[in-house]
């Protein structure tokens, strides 16, 4: 089989493929890593893996780069900043893996995108529904909130001491984006034809104030949590500098754990792994150097 990776020198898409190599030994040959910038993936081309380019607002460029692919793993875009561009890119990505005659497409997802207030979850359901209405086998890998989200901002809550949070004490399961990779890659691998979702979480759903105690117990720094509504917090976030559309997203994600819609457990990385994924103190151990700024 070849096996393609859009989004190759992503960090998502990096793993996934040393997973490939390393982990479950596909041969380099039967790899093809693709992405916007081909020159990015020098190392890989080194190793025997197949580069090409795949521009995912360029029609032509994708279906050169599907071309002769048996399974092909659609990593969402980071057009995050217009609303629905991404949702336009993924199904030009189907359009050309139709016409290319893939057999198999994965997509990385969200959990319960059908019931979600996160900004961008409009843009997974579609995507689903279109892979759905495709008539390709699929595998829909839906990804739980990355443990990584949390260094973005967690070394400057521990300059301040405190975590500003429109949660309310909501609860949800993240995993680390490693382990996403891992399992992507074991289905990305497989053999299977069937039709499948998966869900990728942690063994653990946590409350921010779980996070902040484990952090706190790692680094020996102390570190409030302090309830803030949507408002406030979307206040905070623009008056630091960052762009609208990423305070609406992670005002969005907030209110989703408060809501209670990320807080579903599931044991999906283990049935394509066979392993347990990682702990949030594990994590937050290996980060320690990080957290301290």
């Amino acid at each position: 089989m070849t096996l393609l990776v859009t989004g190759a020198a992503g960090q998502l898409g990096q793993s996934v493929v040393r997973h490939l190599l390393e982990t479950y030994k596909v041969a380099p040959e039967s790899i093809v890593a693709a992405t916007r910038s081909p020159e990015k993936l020098s190392a890989l081309a080194d190793k025997g893996v197949v580069t090409r380019k795949a521009d995912f607002d360029d029609a032509a460029s994708l279906a050169a780069a599907f071309a002769g692919v048996d399974r092909l793993l659609i990593i969402s875009t980071d057009a995050l900043d217009t609303p629905g561009k991404r949702l336009v890119q993924h199904k030009a990505a189907i359009d050309a893996a139709t016409k290319a005659g893939v057999k198999h497409i994965l997509y990385t997802s969200m959990p319960n995108p059908e019931k979600s207030l996160v900004t961008f979850a409009p843009d997974h359901l579609g995507t689903e529904e279109a892979i759905k209405a495709s008539g390709i086998g699929y595998t829909i890998l839906r990804d739980a909130w990355y443990m990584d989200n949390f260094m973005m901002s967690l070394p400057h809550n521990l300059q301040g001491g405190k975590w500003y949070t429109a949660t309310a004490g909501g609860k949800a399961p993240y995993i680390s984006r490693e382990d996403c990779a891992l399992a992507i890659a074991a289905a990305l691998a497989s053999s299977a034809t069937e039709s499948r979702t998966y869900t990728l979480t942690g063994s653990t759903s946590y409350s921010i104030k779980d996070i902040a105690a484990t952090v706190t117990a790692i680094t020996g720094r102390p570190l409030e949590v302090v309830d803030a509504t949507d408002e406030q917090l979307a206040a905070g976030m623009t008056g630091a500098g960052l762009p609208k559309f990423l305070v609406d997203m992670l005002v969005s994600a907030d209110a989703n754990i408060r809501a209670g819609y990320f807080d579903a457990l599931s044991s999906d990385f283990t049935t394509l792994t066979g392993k347990q994924p990682q702990t949030l103190r594990s994590f937050f151990e290996e980060k320690k150097v990080a957290l301290a700024g």
